[in-house]
Formats: C-alpha cells, sequence, structure tokens
C-alpha cells in the first residue's frame, strides 16, 4: 500500500463552522502527527475487531450448545437432518432480503476490495457477517468463523478510516489492521494475526505499517483473553517428546499434507462451481442442505467447525470421532477408525462447499485445520497399525495430529509462517516448532509446484483482479485499460489522397495515425516517419492514396485486457504505441508506454504504507 508524500487527510475540506465533524478533523490534522492518529486509530480497530470476535465465538457456542446439547452420544441423531439445513435457509434469506449482496467468502472479498475498490467496504459489512455465520456455524454449516471476521474486521477498520477522510493507502492499513485484529481475536494468535495480512492478504510490511498492525493484533488477542480467559484455543499437553528419529515420518507428512491441500483446493473450487451454475437460489439451497445434512447425519464430527474433535485428537482421544453417529459400536475397531478418520477429511470438503454454494456464510480457515488434524491422525494411524515402526515406540497421535493442522493450512492457504505460529499460538505446542516449520514448509513447497495461489487468493488470480507481493505486478493490477488510452489522434481512410493526409498531418500534433473503414473497423496505421520523404513531392499527391503507404500495426490491443498483458505485448513487439480495439476489431484509441509509465508512477506513489 502506498508510501505517504502528503498527509493522510490532505483532501480535508474547508470546515464549515456549523458542522462539528468537519472541524474536529481540522484539528486532529494541526494538532495529531498521522502516524499517531493512524497508531490510535489501530488500537481501536483492534478493540473493535477483538469484541467482534469474542461476540461471533459466544453466539455461535451458545446456538450450537442449545441444539446439540441433548443428542445422545451413543447413537445417531435425526436432527442432524433437520438443524444444518435449517441453518443455510436462514443464513441464505438474511443476505438475500437484509445484506442484499453476497458476504461469504470474507478473506477473498477483502482481498478484492484491497485491489479494485481503493479498500472501501459498506457499513453493513460490519455486522452482517457476523449474523450470517454464527447462524450458519451454530446450525451445524460445516464452515469456520475466521473468514466472517476477517470480513467484519477489515470492515470496521474501513469504516473508520472513512469516517476519518484517510486517504486510500491509509484505509489499506486500516482493513489489515481489523483483519489482523480479527485473527488474532477468534484464535488469541497476535503473531498468526500479523502473518495472515503478509501471507495471505499480501501487505507489505514497511517499517511504518509495523506499528499499527502489532497494536491492532495484541489489542485484539488482548480483548479475546479479557473476555474469554488466558487459555488457548485448542488445550494441547504434550506428554509424548518428539525425537530427531522421526523427521523422516515428518517430512513423509508433509508431502502428504501437500497433495491433501491440493485436494482440498481444487475440490472445494470445483463444486462451489457447480453450485454457481445452478441459477435458481432455491435450488442451490435444496442441493446444500440435504447434501449438507446428510453428510452431518452420518458423519457428526461434520457439524459446524469441528473445534471440540480437534481438541479431542490432539490430546490422544480418537475413538470420540464416532461419537453422536451410527457407527459408535465399531470406536475399537482399528480398521473402522482408520476408514472414518478418511472419510471425515475427504468429504469435510463437500461439506464446506454444500454449506457455502447452498447460500450459507463461512470461510475455509476452520475446514481447513479440520482436514489437517484428521490427515495428521490418519497419518501416525496407519503408520503404528502398517507395521513400519516398534510397537513400543509408536508415532505420537497427539503430536501428528498437530503437526497435520500447519501442514494443510500452509498448504491450502500458501501461508507456511502463519501455519506455523497459528498452530504454536492456538495449542500451545511450541516444543514443536521443529517438525511444525519442517511440515509447512514441505507441505507448501508441494502445492507452490502444482498451484502458485492458495485458495482465497486464486478466484481474483483468475480474473486478474489480485495485488501480490511483487510491486510492479499489483501496480500493473491496479491500472485499467480505460485509464490509459488516448483518443486524440485523427482518423485516416484508405482511399484518402496523400494532399489529404498531408492536410489531415498539418492539423494533428499527433505523428501517428489510425487507418479506419467506414464502419471504424481498424485496418492499420499510418506513422509520419514512414512517409517523411514524400510529403513533399506535390507531383504524388494525387496519384498516392493511403492504402498504399499504411502498415499493419505489430499487435492491437482489445479493449479489458489485464495491464501485465499488455505490457508483456509491448517488450514482445517493441513498439512505443499500440493501436486499441473492442471485441468485434473497431477502433477505440491508443495506448502508450509513456502514458502507462507516467500511470505507473502515479499509482506507485499511493502504493505502499510508510
Amino acid at each position: 500500500m502506498a508510501r505517504e508524500t502528503a498527509t493522510t487527510s490532505s483532501a480535508t475540506p474547508a470546515p464549515d463552522k456549523n458542522n462539528w465533524w468537519l472541524r474536529m478533523l481540522v484539528w486532529r490534522e494541526r494538532h495529531i502527527p498521522d502516524k499517531t492518529f493512524v497508531a490510535l486509530l489501530a488500537l481501536v480497530v483492534g478493540i473493535a475487531a477483538g469484541l467482534a470476535a469474542v461476540l461471533l465465538k459466544t453466539l455461535i457456542g451458545l446456538i450450537a450448545g442449545f441444539l446439540t446439547s441433548r443428542f445422545n452420544i451413543e447413537q445417531g441423531n435425526l436432527l442432524y437432518l433437520v438443524f444444518p439445513a435449517i441453518g443455510i435457509l436462514l443464513a441464505s434469506l438474511y443476505v438475500y432480503y437484509v445484506a442484499r449482496e453476497p458476504i461469504s467468502h470474507g478473506v477473498t472479498r477483502v482481498l478484492y476490495a484491497l485491489a479494485l475498490k481503493k479498500s472501501r467496504l459498506k457499513i453493513h459489512n460490519m455486522y452482517s457477517s457476523l449474523i450470517a455465520s454464527s447462524v450458519t456455524i451454530g446450525f451445524g454449516g460445516s464452515v469456520g468463523a475466521e473468514g466472517p471476521i476477517v470480513f467484519t474486521g477489515a470492515a470496521i477498520g474501513s469504516n473508520l478510516g472513512q469516517a476519518f477522510r484517510l486517504s486510500p493507502q491509509t484505509l489499506a492499513m486500516l482493513v489489515a489492521c481489523g483483519a489482523a485484529a480479527g485473527i488474532a481475536g477468534i484464535f488469541k494468535a497476535p503473531i498468526a494475526g500479523m502473518l495472515f495480512t503478509i501471507e495471505v492478504l499480501m501487505m507489505d510490511l514497511t517499517a511504518g505499517a509495523a506499528i499499527p498492525l502489532i497494536v491492532a493484533s495484541v489489542a485484539g488477542a488482548t480483548v479475546a483473553y479479557v473476555f474469554t480467559g488466558y487459555n488457548v484455543e485448542f488445550f494441547f499437553s504434550q506428554s509424548e517428546p518428539f525425537f530427531a528419529s522421526r523427521i523422516p515420518f515428518v517430512i513423509l507428512l508433509g508431502v502428504f499434507c501437500g497433495f491433501v491441500s491440493l485436494y482440498f483446493i481444487n475440490l472445494i473450487d470445483r463444486i462451489e462451481a457447480r453450485f454457481k451454475r445452478l441459477r435458481n437460489r432455491w435450488v442451490r439451497f435444496a442441493v446444500g442442505g440435504i447434501t449438507l445434512s446428510v453428510l452431518i447425519f452420518l458423519m457428526p464430527p461434520l457439524y459446524g467447525e469441528g473445534y471440540g474433535d480437534i481438541t479431542r485428537l490432539i490430546n490422544g482421544d480418537v475413538t470420540s470421532i464416532f461419537n453422536n453417529s451410527l457407527f459408535y459400536a465399531y470406536r475399537d475397531n482399528a480398521v473402522a477408525v482408520l476408514l472414518f478418520l478418511f472419510a471425515l477429511g475427504a468429504f469435510k470438503v463437500f461439506a464446506t462447499a454444500a454449506t457455502n454454494g447452498g447460500g450459507g456464510v463461512g470461510g475455509t480457515f476452520a475446514p481447513s485445520l479440520f482436514v489437517g488434524c484428521m490427515a495428521g491422525v490418519f497419518f501416525a494411524y496407519l503408520i503404528n497399525h502398517l507395521g513400519f515402526i516398534e510397537p513400543e515406540t509408536p508415532l505420537s497421535i497427539k503430536n501428528f495430529a498437530l503437526m497435520g493442522m500447519a501442514g494443510v493450512m500452509a498448504g491450502v492457504m500458501h501461508a507456511p509462517l502463519m501455519g506455523i505460529f497459528l498452530t504454536a499460538e492456538m495449542t500451545g505446542g511450541y516444543d514443536l516448532f521443529l517438525p511444525l516449520l519442517i511440515v509447512s514448509g514441505s507441505s507448501y513447497a508441494i502445492c507452490r509446484i502444482f498451484t502458485p495461489y492458495g485458495i482465497y487468493s486464486r478466484r481474483l488470480a483468475k480474473r486478474g483482479e489480485l495485488l501480490t507481493h511483487q510491486k510492479d505486478r499489483s501496480v500493473l493490477t491496479l491500472l485499467k485499460m480505460d485509464s490509459v488510452i488516448e483518443k486524440d489522434f485523427s482518423i485516416v481512410h484508405p482511399d484518402m489522397s496523400l494532399k489529404d493526409m498531408v492536410d489531415t498531418i498539418a492539423q494533428s500534433h499527433r505523428n501517428l495515425f489510425p487507418v479506419t473503414d467506414d464502419d471504424g473497423m481498424l485496418l492499420g496505421v499510418v506513422q509520419l516517419d514512414d512517409i517523411r520523404n514524400i510529403m513533399f513531392r506535390p507531383d504524388l499527391y494525387r496519384r498516392m492514396n493511403v492504402n498504399r503507404f499504411m502498415a499493419v500495426p505489430p499487435a492491437k490491443i482489445v479493449v479489458g485486457t489485464p495491464m501485465e498483458k499488455v505490457m508483456k505485448i509491448f517488450d514482445d513487439t517493441g513498439a512505443w504505441n499500440l493501436p486499441v480495439v473492442d471485441e468485434d476489431g473497431k477502433y477505440v484509441g491508443f495506448v502508450s508506454k509513456s502514458k502507462i509509465f507516467n500511470s505507473y508512477r502515479q499509482v506507485l506513489k499511493h502504493y505502499t504504507y510508510d
């Protein structure tokens, strides 16, 4: 986000004597330095996002507890066929009739706002995701609360910045602060909150940006500690030490998690694409609701975020995955445990996609943690029962569950550092830092081989709307074709005589002339340098027409082409100016390197917060 060369609110209008808010803004500009003010706002955003995180977790817990507290642990419960569908229905009705715009995939929407909406989010985004996601997840939607809280925190930062008339680069900073505070509050993980903004939101952590991000993350986590106690999100007791001799198995787990992550990313993408093809929202709800309800009835751990099952697994209680299910009697059968673990990991993806595709609101943070936990337990349980290791010293189910969580999160989100620190912070498993590092790095490396983008960024990347850490690419993403097209070129026609061409040149301040037919189709171009040797030969004025000396341009740019591709065309052709046409081939204007470079410099000035 961009280097500030002026005050953050330099566009503040002259104060109206009757407008106390504008008078206050002017007073703030005069008495509070910009850096100090942004740090203060980051504190406010962090506290507000932390409160939102606590509220969201409380609502989800109350709804889920009320609905499922009386379920029989030793058998299947038919209400699992009802509650998830009701949750999706209520959430979709709220989105359609109250919010009146899609609010799911919150992290992707924050990325989109940073890239193309000057970091501006609507006021209702500060609460709409909280309402819809608490109903969705509380009733059993198999998604996470982290995407909605990121969207909520980002909206709080954006709207607070807009209220103080702050510049786009400072708005982006506050959006990042809100997102970081949301993650820090929901997981009690301030370091992970900061890493989330760097690896997932792809913010550059400059010296100026570090302070507000730290302030917001710590504030969000502190609020969560105050209201919910000084304890980690998942209780984990490392009773089994990690030995260096286990490192080969840790590497294998990392590779396994990498392929699990690819499965997660690609399958969710495909299933949600299928849901989008269903034009009728009631059909989407029916398909999503039925799919989700059946899956949860058969596999109750798919209900909601699944954090209770994760806590039990990372503390060694494997048989608990059969609670409330039809298969409770098989909880002591090793083959049944392996099959159930495999099914939970494989079908969690279907349940998540069905929830969002059917109209529910939630994120993929929690599902990736759930799938990672199942992958780690499945891997260790399989190795232990296949005889690859001494029965007296089996692989630790608890430790590998934790490693699996970090590995799949790192791969799914393309965020290895966040996967490591988030897992360590929310479980207290810092003693496993080395194996967490190995698993996360291995999983991320495998995913990068097959796909350059994580689950949140790939939707925007497909449309050429993604900001990245590469400043050149990011600035070109922000530039749009409409802003660099020049249209003050004199148009000529192929049947014009050289005399008419010379007269046109005399009245033009350009040395390039598009040649079109009567319908406006671009036929070629005439460059002044190419006809300079015949311009002053009157004997040719009536004998030679434009079609004799016009040339085919080295390339044509179609309106709407991403700017990164435009620059590649310039590099490939070596041209300095290229014509722009619409999809039918009609002439629109020209785009020049000089115009792009000038616009590039202007955008770059407002790109990095410092």
